[in-house]
């Protein structure tokens, strides 16, 4: 799939592909730790904190395999959507979408117990 930016996908519709337990998506948290801290997201996520790339960059393929969808998340959808465009960037062959209106929109939308900030 070759796509040039991630595909925008709204809280509801996050929520609902992750009770649809046949084909998860990977979540890709890219926020700092303390905003995982206050505002956790309510499934498994793989974070990688873009602050820390260096961290975390060498070994990204194998931290993210390309056989299953990635789902970007952060705070507002902005750095998500751009480290979603940035791995489809790496030709990897990774399909893409981003979290739009980030974990706040999943607090307004979907699970208003994931404090706002």
């Amino acid at each position: 799939m070759n796509q040039p930016t991630p595909t925008p996908i709204s809280a509801k519709d996050l929520h609902r592909w992750l009770s649809d337990s046949s084909s998860l998506p990977i979540c890709v948290d890219v926020r700092e730790e303390q905003e995982l801290e206050l505002a956790p997201f309510p499934a498994d996520v793989l974070h990688l904190p873009l602050s820390r790339s260096s961290d975390w960059m060498e070994t990204l393929p194998q931290q993210l395999p390309n056989d299953r969808p990635v789902v970007v998340i952060c705070h507002a959808g902005i750095r998500s959507w751009n480290f979603g465009t940035w791995l489809l960037e790496q030709g990897i062959g990774y399909q893409v979408w981003n979290l739009e209106g980030g974990i706040d929109a999943w607090s307004i939308n979907v699970d208003s117990s994931v404090p706002r900030y």
